[in-house]
């Protein structure tokens, strides 16, 4: 049996900037916020609401544990909510690139997502039977994401 992937859309995700906590047990704690964003593709269309954030962890060995949580308006008007649980992962010199506010390419780097999506109404209550997989990269202040529906 093979899994296949199906292009449901790309995220541009905008963020604000981040809320450092700073070093806990496990790790560096920062909260970013989501302020906005886009949504395109042959499935979703829509706008990325200015309600969420990103729940960063930065292991000790340097892998950031992402669990974002935000919401999506279609352009036919339905509310989707958006629940992602990822990681991401670069060399010490990728790493201060993207930092530094770089457009790295996602090649150079390791940034994958597990996303369950979520809405109460009709034409959308297949998002909730679905499960979907992402990935893509930090570029400036944007989180793109090429969002796939797993089939």
């Amino acid at each position: 049996m093979t899994i296949a992937l199906e292009h449901a859309c790309d995220f541009t995700v905008e963020l604000s900037p981040p809320h450092e906590l700073g070093s806990c047990d496990t790790g560096v704690r920062r909260i970013i916020p989501i302020v906005g964003g886009a949504v395109s593709g042959p499935l979703i269309n829509g706008r990325i609401l200015d309600v969420g954030a990103d729940w960063q962890t930065v292991t000790h060995n340097g892998v950031a544990e992402l669990d974002a949580r935000y919401g999506i308006e279609t352009d036919d008007g339905a509310m989707i909510e958006v629940v992602s649980r990822g990681i991401r992962h670069a060399s010490p010199e990728i790493h201060a690139r993207i930092a530094a506010g770089e457009e790295v390419p996602p090649s150079e780097y390791y940034m994958r997502t597990a996303i369950r999506l979520d809405s109460g109404h009709p034409d959308y209550a297949w998002v909730g039977k679905s499960l979907f997989l992402a990935r893509g990269g930090k570029v400036g202040s944007t989180v793109r994401l090429a969002v796939y529906r797993v089939a």
